[in-house]
């Protein structure tokens, strides 16, 4: 794919400094760029890569002289990197039509230009929007819908009434709808609650590999709109999950909690069950979050606890044997004034 920098300039709503004409035919790190490619530089730190980088064009917050060639000029040349790339990177390969060696079971509505791989299996009256992919391995209960655009790589399982949203991404392995995690005890027995509610996911969200997503005892899970999950995250039955929250690498969230919009939840974090944690709120990795959390927050910690606090607490913490030794001389003194004291 080649375009002018004209073209990405006016994409990305920025300005030009230099030749808009310059044919572009791809991007890349200010390193690696070679001739005819873009790079960016959003940390001021790399002010030596951008002297010496081989790009024909780099992507700029202001104009710079350390840069001889053409400069694209804009707010935030992070975000402008993003949008960059995905206008040169390939999409996912796609069969052709429906292979044969795919089960299609009774009633299932196949949109238009969908791709099937071989291996698939899809249930009973589920339906598959136009133009999705389902990869080799991909498990489709019966029920469940899958809207346009949407891809679900290789082994990917959703099972039974699960409902998938538009231009939804799910990587490998991973596993919606599994049964949720629920229990009575009987003496020193476990009596398994069924678990007959289901999964919604919203349009354009992504589901990192290997990550799982329990269907509800009662109604649904809820990933609303525009959430990211990274691998080996976790999701308890009825939790719901708000519009644009981002869940890093092996979090766990535990049964009906209710995450808030723009919510940031750190690698290796963990959140007990039947809390609420606030819009725009941030758990720190490797966090325990044992209490809800109000909109704004930003905790850290096991338990979790504001930030600013646990960054002090976790100093003393690392004094500890130095305050244990202090309070041993304090003891020790005092039991010598207290005998000073008999004494007289």
């Amino acid at each position: 794919m080649e375009v002018t920098l004209r073209h990405i300039a006016d994409s990305l709503g920025g300005a030009i400094e230099g030749d808009d004409s310059l044919v572009i035919n791809g991007i890349s790190s200010l390193t690696l760029a070679e001739e005819g490619e873009i790079s960016f530089m959003a940390d001021p730190g790399l002010r030596d890569q951008l002297r010496v980088t081989r790009a024909s064009a780099v992507i700029v917050k202001t104009r710079t002289d350390l840069f001889p060639g053409p400069q694209v000029i804009v707010p935030d040349p992070y975000l402008a990197y993003a949008r960059v790339a995905a206008m040169f990177a390939p999409g996912p390969p796609r069969f052709e039509g429906v292979s044969e060696k795919a089960v299609i079971g009774e009633g299932v509505l196949l949109g238009k230009g969908v791709s099937v791989y071989p291996f698939v299996y899809v249930g009973r009256e589920a339906v598959i929007g136009d133009g999705a992919i389902l990869f080799p391995g991909v498990y489709i209960g019966d029920g469940v819908h899958i809207g346009e655009g949407t891809v679900l790589y290789p082994n990917v399982s959703v099972l039974p009434n699960c409902i998938i949203g538009r231009n939804v991404i799910i990587h490998a392995g991973s596993v919606i709808g599994s049964d949720g995690f629920g229990y009575a005890r009987d003496g020193d027995a476990s009596v398994k609650i069924p678990q007959t509610g289901t999964v919604q996911i919203g349009d354009e969200v992504e589901i990192g590999a290997n990550t799982t997503i329990d269907r509800a005892s009662f109604g649904k899970t809820v990933i609303e709109r525009g959430v990211k999950t990274d691998n080996l995250v976790q999701i308890g039955h009825n939790v719901v999950v708000g519009e644009h929250t981002i869940i890093v690498a092996q979090a766990g969230i535990a049964g009906s909690t209710r995450i808030g919009k723009n919510v940031i939840i750190g690698p290796q974090a963990g959140v007990i069950d039947h809390l609420e944690i606030g819009d725009r709120a941030m758990v720190v990795g490797g966090s325990g979050v044992a209490k809800s959390i109000p909109a704004g927050a930003v905790v850290s910690g096991f338990p979790a606890m504001p930030h600013r606090l646990w960054l002090k607490t976790s100093g003393h913490i690392r004094r500890l044997p130095e305050y244990f030794d202090k309070l041993r001389e304090l003891e020790k003194r005092i039991k010598e004034l207290e005998q000073q004291e008999k004494e007289l």
